[in-house]
């Protein structure tokens, strides 16, 4: 059996892990005032954060795929050999991009595909993704598959730190008055995502208490993977060596370093930092 891996764009993939895993992306839309991009396909990572953070640019917003979108993909899937299909998107709680994929399925009710809702964003998608393209490979069934990033879903877990909630305010991930409090306060919030929702880890009052914060949070336990991200002018390397080397037990089987993408940036910011982690079992 073949099965294809279908993600979302909010997943922050790179285009080789795409491409190494054989990863169908669906893109999600990015827009400054009018002016629409399929992301990333017309609009990458890198000229997405060049817009944001020009002079007087526009706040940006983005909108989910239609259903049509996944159903194309799904179709290309089956024509180019696979019996089966896992799509692994958006949590549902946080964008309508699970609603169309699953919308898409049952526009193909003779065909096996199951859509799993990551219940997260970014690398926490791009993880399950990675890891369903390694078992795909290897000779696993549609049914095996979901029910393996079912299982690694429930040991992931994102952790960001944000220079402002300005961006998730403006992108309505959390209240008009839990942002004024927390700029009133200088807070460096660093969130995470729970039963889907955005909620704050913990809301240090400097950066550099954000800093070693993240970091305490980041390695209280040895981890299978990790992935780092950041946004624009948000310095990685420095971080993810520290990280790594106060992480309790063997080290990780896979670290990656992505930059956040324009579906997760326009709700995060630039300066925005932190990772996605694999617990070990």
């Amino acid at each position: 059996m073949t099965v294809a891996i279908v993600a979302d764009s909010g997943s922050d993939l790179a285009p080789d892990q795409l491409s190494a895993g054989k990863i169908r992306q669906v893109p999600l839309t990015a827009a400054f005032d009018d002016r629409s991009y399929l992301s990333p396909d017309e609009l990458t990572p890198e000229e997405f954060w060049r817009m944001l953070r020009a002079p007087n640019s526009p706040f940006p917003h983005t909108a989910a795929p239609s259903a049509g979108r996944f159903k194309r993909a799904f179709e290309e899937a089956f024509a180019d050999g696979a019996d089966g299909v896992v799509c692994v998107c958006l949590g549902d709680k946080l964008s309508a991009t699970l609603r169309s994929a699953q919308l898409a399925k049952e526009m193909l009710p003779d065909r096996q595909i199951v859509v799993l809702d990551s219940r997260s964003a970014s690398m926490a998608i791009g993880a399950l993704a990675i890891r369903g393209a390694r078992l795909a490979a290897d000779g696993a069934s549609t049914a095996e598959i979901a029910d393996q990033l079912g299982r690694l879903r429930d040991s992931t877990t994102l952790y960001v730190a944000l220079d402002s909630l300005d961006y998730l305010r403006k992108g309505g991930r959390i209240s008009t008055a839990r942002a004024a409090v927390g700029g009133l306060l200088s807070v460096k919030p660093i969130i995470t995502v729970e039963d889907g929702l955005v909620i704050a880890a913990d809301q240090p009052r400097t950066r550099a208490k954000a800093r070693a914060r993240l970091i305490e949070l980041l390695t209280a336990r040895p981890l299978d993977e990790i992935h780092f991200l950041s946004s624009p002018p948000a310095e990685l390397l420095a971080f993810r060596d520290e990280v790594l080397a106060r992480l309790p037990g063997p080290a990780p089987k896979l670290v990656t370093s992505e930059l956040i993408g324009p579906v997760i940036g326009a709700h995060v910011g630039p300066g925005a930092y932190g990772a996605v982690l694999v617990l070990s079992k």
